[in-house]
């Protein structure tokens, strides 16, 4: 699956979320629609990998933004949205979100 075959509803409420914070943030959650089969599966691996990333210790962090990292409250803050967001994008019925394909 890529990004495009995602909802409005997920495209917004995570790859547009991350992209606020730093465009290293939008490419993890790019490459992740790449190994789902549907959105459904893309929304569980996203909120997992959004777990793992605010449990992360520094040195992760570190890594995970190719030495770059972002403050850490601002990428708390944002993890917290996206998670938000992956929770009302689930609480629509999939016929009912908006896709451009």
């Amino acid at each position: 699956m890529d990004t495009d075959d995602l909802s409005r509803e997920s495209y917004e409420g995570i790859l547009i979320e991350a992209e606020k914070l730093t465009h290293d943030l939008t490419l993890h959650f790019g490459v992740l629609s790449g190994d789902c089969k549907n959105e459904t599966e893309y929304l569980d691996k996203a909120e997992k990998l959004t777990r793992e990333i605010m449990k992360a210790e520094d040195w992760e962090i570190d890594d995970l933004f190719w030495g770059n990292p972002p403050k850490k409250e601002e990428l708390e803050f944002t993890c917290k949205k996206i998670l938000v967001n992956i929770q009302k994008v689930k609480s629509i019925p999939i016929e009912k979100r908006k896709f451009d394909f």
